[in-house]
């Protein structure tokens, strides 16, 4: 017998979900406090409650049904756990609890089939494991503000409880059929898939059965693998293989930035060529897939929203029947059936196998995908480019808020909506004072602190409140709505992050052209750890995940969690390192080095026709060389990089290193930047690097905050908040140059800080033959050595 698990919600979900599409997080404002609510009511309920209740039926459909290509019939396991169950004199009642920000007043009884539903469920599995006859549902609504509640009760006999519950089974198996026949075709192509290349490379074995072990004991693992080991390949393969042996659910496959999704999105790609079955989602950013980006995600406002779940099940079942799940075929379905395209990929994503998409689908509390992450799953995180999750996870963590945005909207919504425009009054007087006391503690205007803004916090509830209200009961749309929406949500993610808010936190109050206040999450690892048991496995891995301990202290490893540090795959002599070690970068000396650093670039490309980059730490610094360089070397082709480049701009940036070059090309870019990682330049396409500075990113408010609390946790502050991302971006620039066992190049470090210990030590250990060079000439004949060797 095949046994299908489902949870009570879901199964409730699947079945019987219906009507508009809210805007995410709307009335989902209070998380703690809705749990808190829960606790509340669970406790002052009496003896006779007994709460968190779990509950379980094995239902065997009526009529016994098959899987196709397989001889077990297949059944449905339900489970789920009731909020209370207690004893009164007429009987046995379940209580179902929920919380709202609305007036009670204003609830009925039938406002919400779900909830019934979800109650019946339970009623029914205590119903038959206790063999009582009758039973009574109870729904609980706890006002969130003036902590009132309103109950509302019904009785059912078991067999009306039995009827509802098997023919949402009933309908539930129908579609878990479906799903079990594809997993069928899916892990067999995977049992029958060999490796899509003649061999595996040098430390790509290891990185694979790394993956699987990880995968099969439910582990994490870190791993440093190279550029040309091939990440993708030696993460995906090893991962499926395993999701075959029923090891793990599903995979995703996390990364930061367009160009990685591509190479996994190609990488499946390969696979299914060699035979590989597989139902394969990217998600895609909300503003890049919506069909009507003019209006607000308001169902009184956009037909995609208006009615979304009335028509989102049979959207579900016809997308299952595509093969090919590519942000084409999503958006087809997606406009067939008049439903949102960015919430119907989130649809599809529960049931694909292999789900590619940022990293805030997983981490981020603002987005994250609460339909796998509320209760976790047997899932496996491949995190691609790890190191960038640092900053990003710093990013995803914390939230704020701008007065100006809040004086703004009150001025708009005055005359519409008094009402709403005294809620938004109070939030900017609140922000004032906070200016004020700003202020006041430094004439700089920027100033920090332990412990939540509580004034702030108090208004904002309340603003919540007011626009929950003037959402459910407006009668008409104003011009100032999407904005109200924003500062919405704003608010939900700072009273979200104010639940969080523990030692790691503090809170920035910093005035330059606009007032911000700040919830800044300073150590992201224990937020992150707590996503990463969301699943079951998580494999983090990049070129330069060094140094390593770093890295597993600031992405919430543990030390049980796996190492795994492999070698580069290619010959040590394809690439010539060298160091100038007589040229200071530092902030207060580089005007000194202007001259210096263009005559040293036009040494190390004298030797060689070819294309190269140059790396700078900041846009000021590049302006400067570029200027000279240009005058000294007119015959040379140069480029740069931009604020704010489009994409079309960057694919032209790009698009000059042409192979087999004829004319020296020099681009110009940012260290960090977007050239400064994750693009490949094969072969003579780029011939060498040479990188300016340590990479040390720019001394400032929030940099020193994460300074002074790792130099109070762990004596390590200018090293967490400035050598090792400095090092890292130094590491990405120079892997730009060796892409395959075919390329040659040359990379230049220019910096006398490269020479010292602290900074050789993070350098990768495969770099044995490092060049020290103190002036122009040196660097020029050491330059044409090593292509004169090369070419002989």
């Amino acid at each position: 017998m095949k046994i299908v698990k489902v949870s009570v919600r879901d199964l409730v979900e699947f079945v019987l979900k219906r009507g508009d599409l809210q805007p995410a997080s709307l009335g989902a404002a209070r998380t703690q406090d809705g749990i808190k609510a829960h606790q509340y009511i669970q406790k002052h309920s009496g003896l006779n409650y007994l709460p968190e209740v779990t509950l379980s039926y094995l239902y065997v459909p009526r009529e016994n049904q098959y899987i196709s290509g397989l001889d077990e019939e297949i059944c449905l396991e339900v489970k789920g756990r009731a909020d209370g169950i207690f004893k009164t004199e007429s009987g046995v009642c379940v209580d179902e609890i929920k919380t709202t920000s609305m007036d009670l007043s204003l609830l009925e009884e039938s406002i919400s089939g779900m909830h019934w539903a979800q109650a019946q469920c339970y009623a029914f599995m205590y119903a038959v494991m206790e063999s009582l006859e009758n039973m009574e549902v109870q729904l609980t609504y706890y006002q969130l503000d003036t902590a009132e509640t309103r109950k509302f009760n019904k009785w059912f006999t078991l067999e009306e409880l039995a009827e509802f519950f098997f023919n949402l089974g009933e309908r539930y198996l129908a579609w878990a059929c479906r799903v079990q026949e594809w997993l069928i075709v899916r892990d067999e192509s995977i049992h029958n898939l060999n490796f899509p290349f003649e061999a595996y490379r040098v430390g790509q074995r290891d990185l694979a059965v790394g993956v699987y072990q990880t995968i099969k004991h439910g582990e994490m693992l870190f791993a440093q693998a190279p550029t040309g080991i091939g990440k993708t390949m030696g993460t995906l393969f090893p991962a499926l293989k395993a999701m075959s042996e029923g090891l793990t659910v599903q995979i995703f496959y996390l990364t930061a930035k367009t160009i990685t999704r591509t190479v996994a999105e190609r990488a499946l790609s390969d696979l299914q060529n060699k035979g590989l079955k597989i139902k394969r989602l990217t998600l895609t950013a909300k503003r890049k897939v919506c069909f009507l980006p003019e209006v607000s995600c308001l169902p009184e406002e956009c037909s995609y929203a208006k009615g979304y779940y009335d028509r989102l099940r049979g959207a579900v079942e016809d997308m299952f029947n595509e093969e090919s799940w590519t942000r084409q075929v999503l958006e087809d379905h997606a406009r067939k059936h008049s439903i949102c395209p960015f919430e119907f990929s989130l649809e599809m994503a529960l049931w694909a196998d292999v789900v590619i998409g940022d990293y805030n689908y997983v981490f981020d509390p603002r987005v994250y995908l609460k339909r796998f992450f509320l209760d976790g799953g047997e899932y496996t995180f491949l995190v691609d480019e790890a190191h960038n999750l640092v900053d990003r996870a710093r990013e995803m963590f914390s939230a704020e808020l701008v007065k100006e945005d809040w004086l703004k909207l009150k001025r708009l919504a005055k005359r519409d909506n008094p009402r709403l425009s005294k809620s938004l009054n109070r939030v900017n007087t609140a922000l004032g004072k906070e200016k004020n006391r700003c202020l006041a503690a430094n004439s700089q205007g920027e100033f920090v602190e332990k412990g939540l803004p509580g004034s702030l916090i108090k208004v904002l509830r309340q603003f919540v409140k007011e626009v929950e209200v003037f959402l459910k009961s407006k009668a008409e749309t104003y011009p100032w709505q999407e904005q109200l929406l924003d500062l919405y949500f704003q608010t939900l993610t700072f009273l979200r992050t104010a639940e969080s808010y523990d030692t790691r936190y503090v809170t920035c109050l910093q005035f330059r052209e606009e007032f911000r206040v700040k919830l800044f999450c300073l150590d992201p690892a224990i937020r992150l750890r707590e996503a990463f048991e969301k699943g079951k496995a998580s494999i983090l891995f990049s070129a330069t995940l060094s140094p390593m301990d770093y890295f597993m202290n600031v992405l919430g490893g543990e030390e049980t969690s796996f190492k795994l540090r492999l070698s580069s795959p290619f010959p040590a002599g394809n690439l010539h390192v060298m160091i100038h070690k007589s040229i200071p970068t530092k902030y207060k000396q580089r005007a000194l080095s202007y001259e210096q650093i263009a005559e040293t670039i036009a040494a190390v490309i004298q030797p060689k026709v070819g294309n190269y980059l140059v790396f700078f730490p900041s846009y000021e610094y590049l302006q400067e060389v570029i200027l000279r360089f240009r005058v000294q070397n007119p015959s040379v082709k140069v480029i740069q990089q931009t604020l704010g480049m489009l994409e079309e701009e960057r694919e032209n940036f790009l698009a000059d290193f042409m192979k087999h070059p004829e004319q020296t090309l020099v681009g110009f870019a940012l260290m960090g930047g977007i050239f400064g990682e994750g693009i490949d330049l094969l072969g003579d396409r780029l011939s060498g690097a040479i990188i300016v500075g340590v990479g040390l990113p720019q001394i400032g408010f929030e940099r020193e905050i994460i300074r002074a609390y790792y130099e109070k946790v762990s004596h390590e502050g200018f090293e967490f908040a400035y050598m090792y991302p400095g090092i890292n971006k130094v590491l990405q620039a120079v892997g730009r140059v060796i892409r395959t066992e075919n390329d040659r190049g040359i990379v230049l470090l220019i910096d006398e800080r490269f020479a010292q210990w602290k900074y050789k030590k993070l350098l990768p250990p495969e770099w044995k033959n490092i060049h020290y060079m103190t002036n122009t000439k040196a660097v020029r004949e050491s330059v044409g050595k090593f292509w004169t060797e090369t070419v002989h």
